[in-house]
């Protein structure tokens, strides 16, 4: 056995995807750092193992060391590792089985029923990962105020139990779970963050049966939302034995096994915590967590109190955070397509890195999302690989072959291949000058096509920057930039021009941070509450008295680990909201106690504004950290060291060839300070000082450069690259619009369900950016501005906001009320931004302003041709509230006002500071681009997209047999036509003709104009396939043809609320219908409204996609014109006097054949007070049509239960009135199938749709 010259050898690991990075630090001082592969099974078992004995060998003098080897001498080990994030990306996780309330056996698969791709056809949801389902016939719900209370719960409010667990039943089942291979546990129970009394006795049985897992929601996350919190759950129980499995074989290649060695793992929320405490749902940020610490802690010791970006910038993506002297972490998060909800650092993640591909598409540069992987790679790395942005550093100097490992080709042993790149890229440039020569433009060098794409590339990855930061309320300008990672070195000056940042922070171990961020975290123990309650004075002292018992439980952990008390500081939390809002604030224990200012100040910050609401508390939470001295190890500083270039190469920068100095990142303490361009080569890493920035190195060795404030040039002249960059702008500023909207709206219809949608305009308000939001708004938001702008009477001022909702001025439904705010510049108008929202009241017959037989639009509710709602800059509380409230009149009959009054104030005021954030993000844009620039490229964008949509649409008639004249018809369940003809020229432009639909009814499905070309916009983005901006020049090509007085041009008195919620998804049926691309989807919205004169409450529920020419259907999800979510069971029962009896997905709904289309869904909500209840449905009657064969889905169906009746046929649509007992019951239409049926299928299509589950027992 080898005796270690030395004792007290830490060591912090960061086991990667790729590579694992080790880094060693001995009790003088010095360091060690290797790199390994995770995988090489031909060398060694382990990486992390194999990387702690060549240093260890390393350290004796190269003696050999054989495994399984002493860790004497060891004084910890600490590990972030991507073990779990690969099990669940790979799905090799335990066999687990999730035990969920009964009637809820689906919810996990449905989620928030939104599908993840808004104009993806095949629409693919991400597998769940449980094996099997046992539907536990158990039941918890809130009290309503005249019931009595069985049990108060842990959140203090009073809850009924409807029905114990049976926990024979639970044995059984569990046993027979058990003998088919599962062997571990989740349990998720309605209402068990508060009431976990069932879930600790069914988890209790598991146990007893020797699950080897059994993870219980209250214990993982005792927070409200029992879709995120189960699925927290779940990840948590598939997880967690992959994870200790691998602990306890690390353990083993120890002869002592770690027994005398401090073992450590970090965890996502940036805290280490003990092997055995190490699981599942704490664990998939473990690695990127190292590397948030590793930069925190290093720039606070280089540039104390500067707050910093940290930008980690890898093959394939990229990760940004921020950090402020406090770790930014967030609740919930998706991590691998997993919904997760515990304490994470806040890291966003954007397709964009090294691996990215290149492609250039109707005269716009792109970058990504697509990624050329490890295999076959960039071109240069000798597989047969893609052109990549690692190419274009290639071609531009500013990746030198020489000074790369020399890994690459068959035998991974070549250096990587220039002449490759260059050849790849001569013929993208080729077919850029070919663009450039038929717009009349100059032709562009490679050199200037691949810089191009690196400014498209960083531009992209400006976004997240934002997202975190100014999108937050804080000045980038305050920042430093600290970069790590492999490619982020060569980025790192271009990225912080881009983002007004002055100092860039390159750590000495950059290419390693998040190894070296493990050796400087601190070990954890996070405890969280759940609570509920105005945040008052005297509910604050009850507050403390929980906290103060929390920290207790928080901090014992820690001393049971060998900490002393004063090692271990504990910080307190409040998870505070406005009351009726719905995102809430994590808020540190202020100095002076005031949790409530500290709130408001923190809303300000990030919203802009402040609420005249109460504060109420969600959660409580105590992070404790044991407080061990973290030493930021120095450089060596033993001599100073001059830096003199070993090479000079020819670097592609700042627009032209500059000779560039190559230089080793020192050593020893350096003085010299350099200025760019220069080339700084680490042994894992390059850094390129571009010109004019200045580069020096601080006493520890790490690198400061100081960025030179060098305006990009903008021009108006039509530039490929210029196309790009502000296209991303323009679509950066819409998605922070939606971002503020559904953080400060107050109806549950914006925050919750997402129901809304923003957009910016030109000055002739066409349609210039969107965020991905509501397809049904998209083409008709462009309709509102423009029938704005023709209005001549009381002219727009400066400080003016509009509201408008009415159908003849671009409406879509009364519903859906659309804020205009108009961007002066020197006395003119220069751009619009607009966003619409789905109130949840504005009047009208029925509660929730869904009347089903509503035969004029005045009873639907308050209608707006064009009202000041901001006038020079003053809010119209009082005329607004008038306008709302005023009583209508239809057929001689008062129709109400508004129910919701204060929720549609707040939710304006939430619209208009949504449209300030975008004017204040436009008028940055003008000042550095010019407002002449903005212009013209928002003109040029619409141009890009027009010539998109015209060659998709002559490649889809190319493919259509039926030759450039296309036709079909669809019905309404009443009988009413919906009749199209299309025609393609040979120039690509179409005419869609609904002239021969029939004539508008005496009823609601009615569609205005506006909603037929919001359908057609979504039809032809999804047609045509690619990323291409959603704009105004889409609908260029396209002349639409309705007769007025028709079902699709109706009169300005006809009602419409159908017509935009049914109608919509059946002219979209129509035009798929026509091309032949894809069978019917559920065709319906299913809209359930429910209320009294207090309160208003609506929802649409999914169902099942239509099948396509090579793809099954997707079950549960929402289709086409809407991609809204809908309200989680727990939420739904706090907030509404309503038990949700079942969410499930409807087997055997969808329509079968060669491809099945998709299940829709059974929701059956049972009501506990005296209701109005709307149903407004479409496909009752005539069922989702099958293509090529395939056979039509079945029609949905609506029922009501009435305890002295049973259940009863309500029809497509109905009102009725409910009492306590009642229920109503929606079954979705599934999706059409696709192709005959033929022996090929193997049974299995036909069959496909009427299976219960291919999971196991429901």
């Amino acid at each position: 056995m080898v005796t270690l010259p030395w004792s007290g050898i830490r060591f912090a690991i960061d086991r990667g995807g790729t590579f694992t990075d080790v880094y060693a630090r001995l009790p003088d001082g010095r360091s060690f750092v290797h790199k390994l592969l995770s995988e090489d099974p031909r060398n060694y078992a382990d990486a992390p193992r194999e990387g702690i004995r060549r240093i260890l060998q390393q350290i004796c003098d190269d003696q050999p060391l054989t495994q399984p080897f002493s860790a004497a001498g060891i004084d910890s080990v600490r590990m972030g590792t991507t073990v779990a994030t690969n099990a669940l990306l790979e799905h090799k996780g335990a066999a687990t089985v999730l035990l969920i309330s009964d009637g809820f056996a689906d919810l996990l698969e449905i989620g928030d029923q939104t599908r993840p791709d808004l104009f993806a056809l095949q629409v693919e949801k991400v597998r769940p990962l449980y094996q099997e389902v046992v539907a536990v016939a158990e039941r918890v719900r809130p009290a309503q105020p005249d019931e009595d209370a069985d049990l108060v719960g842990l959140d203090g409010r009073d809850y009924r139990i409807v029905q114990a667990p049976d926990l024979h039943q639970v044995r059984r089942q569990l046993e027979q779970a058990r003998e088919r291979g599962c062997e571990s546990v989740a349990v998720a129970l309605v209402h068990g963050y508060a009431c976990p009394e069932h879930e600790r006795q069914v988890g209790d049985v598991a146990r007893q049966l020797g699950f080897c897992q059994v993870s219980l929601s209250h214990q993982v996350m005792p927070t409200v939302r029992l879709v995120p919190r189960g699925d927290t759950t779940v990840v948590d129980a598939y997880l967690t034995p992959k994870i200790q499995h691998y602990i306890e074989s690390f353990c083993d290649g120890f002869s002592d096994r770690l027994a005398e060695t401090e073992l450590r793992f970090m965890t996502s929320d940036g805290g280490l915590v003990t092997a055995e405490r190490f699981n599942g749902s704490r664990a998939l940020l473990s690695g990127p967590a190292g590397g948030v610490v590793g930069f925190a802690q290093t720039c606070q010791r280089a540039l104390p109190r500067r707050p910093a970006i940290g930008f980690d910038m890898g093959g394939t993506s990229t990760d940004v955070s921020r950090y402020d002297g406090d770790y930014d972490l967030v609740q919930n998060t998706v991590v691998a397509g997993a919904r997760i909800q515990a304490p994470q650092l806040n890291i966003q993640t954007v397709a964009a890195g090294g691996g990215s591909r290149l492609f250039f598409r109707h005269g716009m540069f792109e970058v990504g999302p697509e990624s050329a992987g490890s295999h076959p790679g960039p071109v240069c790395y000798r597989k047969g690989g893609y052109l990549t942005v690692t190419d274009a550093n290639l071609l531009l100097g500013r990746l030198q072959p020489e000074f790369f490992p020399k890994i690459f080709g068959e035998d991974e042993r070549q250096p990587l291949d220039l002449d490759a790149t260059r050849r790849a890229f001569a013929e993208l440039t080729a077919q850029v000058n070919a663009w450039l020569r038929g717009q009349g433009r100059p032709e562009m060098t490679q050199e200037q096509v691949a810089a191009g794409f690196i400014d498209v590339a960083n531009e992209q990855m400006a976004r997240p920057v934002r997202a975190v930061s100014v999108q937050k309320g804080f000045d980038l300008a305050e920042h430093v930039l600290a970069c790590f990672g492999g490619a982020g070195g060569k980025h790192a000056c271009a990225m912080a021009g881009k983002l007004g940042i002055q100092t860039i922070f390159i750590h000495r171990h950059a290419g390693i941070l998040s190894a070296y961020g493990m050796e400087l975290a601190q070990p954890v123990n996070e405890v969280q509450q759940a609570a509920s309650g105005v945040l008052t004075t005297e509910h604050l002292a009850e507050l403390e008295q929980c906290l103060a018992q929390l920290t207790d439980e928080a901090c014992q952990p820690l001393l049971d680990q060998g900490l002393e008390p004063q090692q271990i500081t504990s910080q307190c939390y409040l998870n505070l909201r406005y009351a009726a809002t719905d995102h809430a604030l994590m808020i540190p224990r202020p100095d002076d106690g005031d949790y409530g200012r500290a709130f408001r100040d923190a809303y300000q910050r990030e919203y802009g504004f402040q609420l005249d609401a109460a504060i109420e508390v969600d959660d409580l939470r105590v992070r404790a950290s044991g407080c061990r001295a973290v030493v930021v190890a120095a450089g060596n500083q033993d001599a100073d060291e001059s830096l003199s270039p070993y090479a000079t190469v020819s670097c592609y920068l700042a627009g032209d060839y500059h000779d560039t100095p190559v230089y080793h990142w020192p050593t020893g303490r350096c003085l010299t300070e350099l200025t760019g361009p220069a080339l700084l080569i680490q042994d894992t890493a390059t850094v390129v000082v571009e010109p004019g920035c200045r580069a020096r190195f601080n006493d520890d060795g790490d690198l400061l450069i100081e960025v030179s404030a060098r305006a990009q040039s903008y021009t108006t002249a039509l530039d490929p690259i210029q196309l790009a960059l502000l296209s991303n702008r323009f679509m950066s500023i819409a998605e922070q619009m939606g971002y503020a909207l559904q953080r400060t709206a107050m109806s549950t219809n914006i925050k919750e369900r997402c129901d809304f949608s923003c957009a910016l305009f030109d000055a002739r308000g066409n349609l210039v950016a969107n965020a991905p939001h509501t397809p049904v708004h998209l083409g008709a938001m462009g309709e509102a501005v423009c029938a704005q702008i023709a209005v001549e009477e009381d002219p727009l001022e400066p400080g003016d906001v509009l509201l408008s909702n009415h159908p003849v001025m671009g409406g879509s439904h009364l519903p859906d009320m659309t804020v205009i705010t108009p961007l002066w510049q020197q006395g003119r108008i220069v751009m619009y931004v607009a966003n619409r929202g789905h109130h949840a009241d504005i009047g009208g017959i029925t509660p929730g302003s869904m009347p089903p037989f509503s035969r004029t639009l005045a009873e639907e509710g308050c209608a707006i041709q064009r009202f000041k709602l901001v006038k020079r800059g003053v809010f119209q509380d009082g005329a607004v509230r008038a306008l709302l409230q005023s009583a209508g009149e239809a057929d001689g009959q008062v129709v109400p006002g508004s129910r919701r009054l204060e929720d549609n104030l707040s939710d304006f005021r939430a619209q208009i500071a949504a449209n300030q954030c975008g004017c204040r993000l436009l008028q940055t844009l003008l000042d550095q681009v010019g407002s002449d620039c903005v212009a013209a490229y928002m003109g040029y964008i619409q141009d890009h997209a027009e010539a998109a949509v015209r060659a998709g649409l002559l490649q889809l008639v190319e493919d259509h047999q039926g030759g450039r004249q296309l036709c079909a018809e669809d019905r309404l369940d009443d009988g009413t036509a919906l009749r199209l003809s299309v025609e393609v020229d040979a120039q690509g432009r179409a005419v869609f003709d609904f002239r021969d639909s029939d004539l508008q009814q005496w009823g609601n499905l009615n569609a205005p104009r506006a909603v037929t070309w919001s359908a057609i916009l979504y039809t032809l983005r999804c047609l045509v396939a690619e990323p291409i901006p959603l704009n105004q020049g889409c609908l260029r090509p396209v002349t639409l043809l309705t007769s007025p007085g028709s079902i699709l041009d109706p009169d300005d008195q006809a009602a419409v609320v159908g017509g935009n919620v049914l109608t919509s998804q059946r002219i979209v049926d129509v035009i798929f219908k026509a091309f032949g691309c894809v069978a019917a989807s559920q065709g319906c919205m299913n809209n359930l409204t429910f209320g009294n004169q207090a309160f208003g409450y609506y929802e649409t529920i999914g169902g099942g996609t239509g099948a396509g020419p090579n793809w099954h259907g997707c079950s549960g999800v929402h289709s086409h014109m809407t991609n809204t979510r809908i309200t989680d069971p727990e939420i739904l029962e706090l907030r509404y006097p309503v038990m949700l009896r079942q969410f499930s997905v409807r087997y055997g709904s969808g329509g079968c054949g060669r491809f099945v289309g998709g299940n829709g869904l059974v929701r059956e909500v049972e009501f506990l007070q005296p209701l109005t209840v709307s149903i407004l449905s479409e496909r009752r009657v005539i069922a989702p049509y099958g293509l090529a064969g395939g056979a039509p889905a079945r029609p949905g169906r609506n029922r009501l239960w009435r305890p002295e009746r049973g259940w009863i046929n309500l029809g497509g649509k109905n009102s009725v009135a409910v009492v306590a007992g009642d229920r109503v019951s929606i079954e979705t239409p599934g999706g059409g199938g696709y192709g005959k049926c033929d022996d090929s299928c193997s049974g299995s299509a036909m069959m496909g749709q009427c299976r219960k589950s291919d999971r196991g027992q429901r």
